[in-house]
């Protein structure tokens, strides 16, 4: 792993066998991937360019990074299918790495996999850790001075550069605030997620709260569970308020 001072862009040789798939074709194929940070919080795969399968058509200049220089902008063709700018590459970049790898758009491929198993929204960060562990520790949530659960039985994950989340069983929520939105996100090490406003003295708060339904194997232990954002909310854990974290989620 390496991180140019000049550059400042955090680079790591991957171990994993990556596959990319367009169209229910094979895009790419590789078991020298290039773990890219382009932003903190997670790493974008790079593809050396003797494992792209696909055949990539030069569109013209893309952005330019500060980081990774000048790129150039393909459109990604595998037996009719097409994706227009889905692959660039830094071809003079003053990260010599980088030079002859290519970066596909993660969104424009249908299907990522690390190994054999399919991977969503970004690559997994080989650094990041989430353990889900039972605990008899007395939460409470409270929003506006009200309180909207309150549990003796919570789950608490731990996943690395985020707060300690608090995941309460729902017969310990008051359903009557909580109202369902349209929201959906997804993450790579927990799967999908449902959200629900909280409505408190008037007020609907969107998207305070969030569960799992149906977690990846790593983090079963929060399955049906209910979370609250520890950075908009007050948290009382054995009757002690918790400092509101500081994350891109404030």
């Amino acid at each position: 792993m390496g991180t140019s001072q000049k550059t400042r862009v955090r680079t790591e040789q991957g171990a994993k066998r990556v596959r990319a798939y367009l169209g229910g074709r094979l895009v790419a194929d590789t078991i020298k991937p290039f773990l890219v940070w382009e932003i903190p919080y997670y790493p974008t795969y790079y593809i050396p360019v003797e494992d792209v399968r696909a055949e990539l058509v030069k569109e013209g200049a893309g952005k330019h990074s500060p980081s990774r220089g000048d790129a150039t902008l393909y459109t990604v063709k595998v037996d009719g299918t097409q994706a227009e700018g889905a692959a660039l590459r830094y071809e003079e970049s003053p990260v010599e790495e980088l030079r002859d790898l290519v970066r596909l758009e993660w969104d424009a491929m249908d299907a990522w996999f690390e190994e054999d198993e399919e991977v969503f929204v970004h690559p997994r960060d080989p650094h990041k850790r989430v353990d889900v562990l039972p605990s008899s520790r007395h939460v409470r949530v409270e929003i506006d001075g009200v309180t909207v659960a309150e549990s003796s039985n919570p789950r608490l994950l731990f996943e690395t550069g985020l707060p300690v989340r608090y995941y309460l069983p729902k017969p310990h929520v008051r359903w009557d605030l909580l109202e369902s939105t349209d929201t959906v996100t997804g993450c790579p090490y927990k799967g999908e997620a449902v959200y629900w406003a909280v409505k408190v003295n008037g007020t609907a708060h969107k998207d305070l709260a969030w569960s799992y339904p149906h977690p990846l194997p790593e983090s079963q232990g929060v399955g049906g569970l209910v979370c609250f954002y520890n950075e908009k909310v007050d948290i009382f854990v054995d009757g002690v308020k918790q400092e509101r974290p500081k994350t891109h989620f404030s």
